[in-house]
């Protein structure tokens, strides 16, 4: 099954910048599609591959800069349209 996520990370921290790029380098560096914007990161794949990934991202992210607050949305679905 092909799932799509809508991620957005907001760092619970005066310099938040840091902790999302870092996140967003980490997610780049899987086997995903991923496609950042301005408010939320777009994840494209496989869905055990892309629930392991957001685990261990998410993990990793509270691990090394603190609180955080993550909103998802998810979708059973087709790759990004393009």
């Amino acid at each position: 099954m092909y799932l799509s996520v809508q991620l957005s990370c907001y760092p619970l921290a005066d310099d938040y910048k840091p902790p999302i790029w870092a996140l967003i380098d980490r997610l780049q560096q899987t086997q995903l599609e991923v496609y950042p914007g301005r408010m939320s990161t777009e994840i494209f794949g496989e869905y055990d591959e892309v629930m392991q990934v957001l685990s261990d991202t998410m993990k990793w992210s509270f691990e090394t800069y603190g609180k955080a607050v993550f909103v998802a949305k998810m979708m059973e679905g087709d790759r990004r349209p393009k």
